[in-house]
């Protein structure tokens, strides 16, 4: 279907075909028969009397992409026409079509002599370069979802290869008639503990997914006695790989707003990021520093510290930073829980002979949630 302004450029075309005789000349077309060629010179205009016209340009790795569709009332060719130069796209005939073909000769004072084509091709070219503009931003948005769905799928592909040959290699063993009590208790232990790694790693999976716009259910809570026994049942795990959990000081007795399960996630990955960088053990400190309106938590470890040239890429989706394990999604999944939290979260830089520290922020909740406090 033919735009308005198409509409408007043909009637006052056709009033200045008929000042001008034979102006315009028919040209007849066969399905996919080509028109003109990306390159070609631009001698004339065309107009659609019937049928369909594909126009389209050769982008990127030698791929030819559609930018429109041309159909009966409607028009093409006309920008190589006023700027003299080589045509910008390729025109092919996708069903049987009849056009009126207009040389530049024949064009251009056509031009001078109706200021009226002249605005209304200017329109008409305003209109289709928005709806260029529009089509490309949604295909790159388009790539760009597909190439992070690639990265995603392959980092996923990568991750679960290690922790599921080490579960058939413990899984044969197990079923091996010459395994021994010990060895097989061994052997059970490994695939409990991949189990729980891909668990782990799929939650973050989840967690990464999950709507940006969904509000989190946040409630009142006394900090302190959510703390405690995390804190306890985060040092139990961790004393497993050689590393102390040491909280420097106890945690306020603060009233938060805070989804539970999401915020203990953020406590697991925060520190088990920290376990991972001490393969040979050391500790992690766990301080406390609140303010007139919001707790701030420190994580601090005794590792190698983070390095300046990763700074600013810690909370990017699948950097991994060298890391043997992981999704390369912990830190991001931290970001955005913090977030959701109405709060922030950063790294400090390492000092010499220092481990890495991470702090978040936590709002405090209001005088009026006080009454729903857990």
């Amino acid at each position: 279907m033919a735009s308005p302004t198409a509409n408007r450029f043909v009637g006052a075309l056709s009033d200045a075909l008929r000042v001008i005789e034979s102006a315009g000349v028919v040209r007849n077309f066969e399905t996919g028969e080509v028109i003109f060629s990306q390159g070609d010179e631009g001698d004339g205009l065309y107009i659609v009397d019937s049928g369909e016209v594909r126009i389209s340009a050769v982008v990127g790795q030698n791929q030819a992409r559609t930018l429109a569709t041309i159909g009966p009332g409607d028009y093409f060719g006309e920008m190589a026409v006023l700027d003299s130069a080589p045509r910008s796209a390729t025109a092919t005939a996708e069903t049987a079509t009849k056009t009126t073909f207009l040389a530049r000769d024949k064009f251009l004072p056509l031009l001078q002599d109706h200021p009226e084509i002249a605005l209304n091709i200017a329109r008409e070219f305003s209109a289709r370069m928005r709806k260029l503009d529009q089509k490309y931003s949604d295909e790159v948005l388009q790539a760009e979802r597909l190439a992070a769905i690639g990265r995603f799928a392959g980092t996923i592909v990568h991750d679960f290869k290690n922790p599921l040959t080490i579960i058939g290699l413990a899984a044969e063993m197990a079923c091996s008639d010459e395994t021994t009590a010990p060895m097989r208790q061994k052997a059970q232990n490994k695939i409990a503990r991949q189990v729980e790694r891909m668990t782990n790693m799929l939650q973050e999976l989840i967690e990464f997914t999950r709507p940006t716009g969904q509000r989190p259910r946040l409630r009142a809570v006394e900090f302190a006695r959510y703390m405690n026994p995390l804190a306890e049942e985060i040092r139990q795990e961790i004393a497993d790989r050689g590393v102390k959990l040491v909280v420097e000081n106890p945690p306020p007795p603060l009233t938060v707003q805070i989804e539970p399960q999401r915020l203990s996630r953020l406590f697991y990955n925060l520190l088990n990021n920290a376990v991972d960088e001490m393969p040979d053990g050391g500790k992690i400190l766990l301080r406390f520093v609140p303010s007139e309106k919001e707790l701030r938590v420190e994580v601090e470890d005794t590792g190698k510290g983070i390095a300046p040239e990763i700074a600013e890429r810690l909370f990017k989706p699948f950097a991994t930073h060298g890391k043997e394990h992981g999704s390369g999604l912990g830190l991001t999944i931290c970001k955005k829980i913090v977030e959701d939290h109405g709060g922030q979260i950063w790294a400090k830089a390492s000092e010499p002979g220092k481990g890495a520290t991470f702090a978040f922020t936590l709002p405090l909740a209001s005088e009026t949630t006080e009454g729903t406090r857990n």
